[in-house]
């Protein structure tokens, strides 16, 4: 009886034993991310996350999705608190990634950058933006995007547009084609602020060139004493006024998405994720593609990133999940779900989709890149410049004072 009583003793020590063990060494990894309005990007975040925990015993990975201001909202408050996310998605550069940064919510990252050599692994551009904080590396890479002017085929041939336009005088020529033959030239959603922004960040590269629209966007000279600044604001108008779908200030980029599907207008100014999109709907046949021609050597995009949380008590796991996430073997199987290009320089190109191919090779001739305006501004000029923007697309401030107006905010700056 007692041999009995004594194995039985040992049995469930040794079985709550297991339950502590098992308890301590299960660990859960928050991920706050988007709600990705490319579905494929949805379905591969599911089923990385699935083979990254069945690889790794007692890790679970929680993933939080939510739009892009609620996502932004929820950080901020996160920032202030003791609780958050293990890893956080954000975009790259001083004006979002920035914000963050600021903070105190992400975490540097230099021993996993040593330790995993990502340096090796990913694209140089994409990685420019982990080293523009002071005090270390912050935040992966884990999409590079680039954003063109897809067009609607059918639209283009009604207006009697047979080639894409090379130059900015001939994407001028062909607004006023398509106008003539009744066809709102391009589409946006004016109720999310980013979307318009798009096309004054084009204009801006266009009218001051390389050298000074980096300046601006620097705030190292000022917008009131460069010509080029007025006269972009004044473009921008022209084609808000002439050119748009409207009424767009009232709708958003889905808004404005749906519009472009329904042949309401024949551009849109969009990233190349833009292309999952259209194969979702089986419409990739009807679109093609051109890069903006601003008439310099940039491409207009930007860095994808997650960042690791301060606030996190597993960085060593978070930091390992993010290596998988990036890793040669996961990029090239699920190429195409998050964008034309992956972040992973080792990953091969196998898509006969042609707008896959159209994105390749725009990629392959810009040597370099400018980001969006609201990733290049510091938030509180950020905001300005939205409000600055859409108060010229709604006709409420005159183009040629917009330049000294953003220039006031930002000399006021403590």
């Amino acid at each position: 009886m007692q041999t009995s009583r004594k194995i039985r003793r040992i049995a469930l020590l040794s079985g709550i034993a297991m339950m502590v063990a098992g308890a301590a060494s299960a660990q859960e990894i928050k991920v706050w991310t988007l709600t990705f309005a490319n579905d494929s990007a949805n379905k591969a975040w599911a089923d990385i996350v699935k083979e990254f925990e069945a690889a790794n015993q007692g890790v679970t990975i929680k993933v939080e999705g939510r739009g892009t201001d609620e996502h932004k909202s929820a950080l901020r408050v996160a920032s202030g608190s003791d609780q958050g996310p293990d890893i956080y998605f954000m975009w790259g550069g001083l004006g979002l990634g920035g914000e963050f940064v600021k903070a105190g919510l992400s975490l540097p990252l230099d021993k996993y950058y040593a330790e995993y050599k990502w340096d090796d692994e990913l694209l140089s551009p994409a990685l420019s933006f982990s080293k523009q904080y002071e005090g270390g590396r912050h935040g992966v890479p884990y999409t590079f995007h680039g954003e063109a002017l897809y067009y609607n085929k059918a639209l283009f041939e009604k207006a009697g547009i047979t080639t894409a336009p090379a130059t900015y005088d001939e994407l001028i020529a062909d607004a006023e084609k398509l106008k003539a033959a009744g066809i709102p030239a391009i589409t946006f959603g004016g109720t999310v602020n980013w979307h318009v922004m798009r096309l004054m960040d084009m204009i801006l590269e266009t009218k001051c060139g390389v050298e000074k629209h980096d300046q601006l966007m620097s705030m190292r000279v000022s917008w009131a004493d460069e010509s080029c600044a007025t006269a972009s604001f004044e473009e921008f108008h022209k084609w808000t006024s002439n050119y748009t779908l409207k009424p767009f200030m009232g709708i958003d980029q889905a808004q404005s998405f749906n519009l472009f599907l329904g042949n309401r207008a024949a551009m849109m100014l969009e990233g190349d994720w833009l292309v999952g999109q259209l194969k979702g709907e089986n419409r990739t046949a009807d679109f093609g593609l051109f890069a903006f021609p601003t008439g310099t050597d940039r491409l207009y995009g930007f860095a994808e990133y997650n960042y690791i949380s301060t606030k996190s008590k597993v960085p060593d796991i978070a930091a390992k999940f993010l290596n998988y996430l990036e890793s040669t073997d996961v990029q090239q199987k699920h190429l195409g779900d998050f964008g034309s290009i992956s972040v992973n320089k080792n990953v091969k190109y196998t898509s006969t989709e042609p707008l896959d191919q159209k994105w390749i090779e725009i990629f392959g001739k810009f040597p370099s890149t400018f980001v969006n305006g609201d990733q290049a501004f510091p938030l509180d000029v950020t905001t300005e410049y939205f409000r600055v923007i859409n108060e010229v697309a709604s006709d409420n401030l005159d183009p040629k004072a917009a330049a000294a107006e953003l220039q006031k905010f930002i000399g006021n700056r403590s």
